[in-house]
């Protein structure tokens, strides 16, 4: 094999960073992608100048592109626009503007998705600034367990619904999974595409899951590799507009609920809803006596 045939047979990786009035971390996520080799795409939900004089000032303007939506479309509708400005590419780096790829994260994740071909989704172990493991590998949950989480995860997070929805631990070693963060995934293209992308009726939150979900129920895995390394600030964009993330995290799960709720079970859902009401009002309390959800 000559040495064009290998670089052809190298996967190729776009990310796609979906901004939205990140601030100055969007420059660290891109150059930390950057120095992994990979093509950047940012598409900017929110006021485009910003990100755009700072590409300029560190000479990436010509180098990652900004695609300016024109207003904020939401996480997976962001996402979807960067895939389609994507000529070539195996396989999409999802990621939030506030994370920095840790050097060789990327090449783990796709070691494991060209080892397993049945693997539409890979994440990574991702690590919050310190140190500790974000709870970013999750199950699907059952409305018992979702519904205990919703009244309780607020006030008592070490609850059993909440422990057996997040799992933070055993992610020692390379597994399957439900559902894996969106704060940062691998995505084969292919797989992307036969589902049609991240479903836009969801604007924040949850798109992940049931992108993992709809994986699932094509016939596609879901893996994490835990050799594969992010360092996530989590937030930034969120803290900036607080009570308006807060009704879209309780929407979506709600959304979700629905979508996946089956027989019997849907006689539920309004129970779903009015904890879920509650919920709300609950953290749109914290939030205001300065205790953030």
């Amino acid at each position: 094999m000559t040495g064009q045939e290998r670089r052809r047979a190298t996967p190729s990786v776009a990310a796609l960073v979906v901004d939205y009035d990140a601030g100055d971390v969007l420059l660290d996520c891109i150059t930390s992608l950057l120095d992994e080799g990979v093509r950047v795409v940012v598409v900017e939900n929110g006021d485009p100048a910003p990100p755009s004089a700072a590409l300029a000032a560190a000479g990436l303007d010509g180098r990652v592109p900004l695609l300016a939506t024109g207003k904020n479309l939401g996480y997976g509708a962001g996402a979807n626009r960067g895939a389609a400005a994507v000529d070539e590419a195996d396989y999409f780096l999802v990621c939030n503007p506030d994370l920095v790829v840790h050097a060789g994260a990327i090449a783990e994740m796709v070691a494991m998705a060209e080892a397993q071909p049945s693997l539409a989704i890979v994440g990574p172990r991702i690590l919050t600034p310190e140190g500790a493991i974000y709870p970013s590998v999750r199950r699907f949950p059952s409305l018992l367990d979702a519904a205990g989480h919703a009244a309780l995860g607020l006030f008592a997070p070490n609850n059993p619904f909440s422990k057996r929805y997040r799992t933070p631990e055993g992610v020692d070693s390379p597994r399957g999974a439900d559902w894996v963060s969106g704060a940062c995934f691998l995505v084969r293209r292919s797989a992307f595409e036969e589902l049609g992308g991240f479903d836009e009726t969801y604007f924040m939150f949850s798109e992940d899951m049931d992108i993992c979900w709809r994986a699932h129920q094509a016939g596609w895995g879901v893996g994490v590799e835990p050799a594969a390394v992010v360092t996530h600030l989590e937030g930034v964009s969120r803290r900036r507009h607080p009570y308006a993330m807060l009704v879209a995290h309780h929407r979506s799960a709600l959304q979700f609920a629905n979508r996946t709720t089956t027989g019997w079970r849907r006689v539920l859902l309004p129970g779903a809803a009015l904890i879920l009401g509650v919920r709300l009002l609950a953290a749109c309390g914290r939030q205001a006596l300065g205790r953030p959800a």
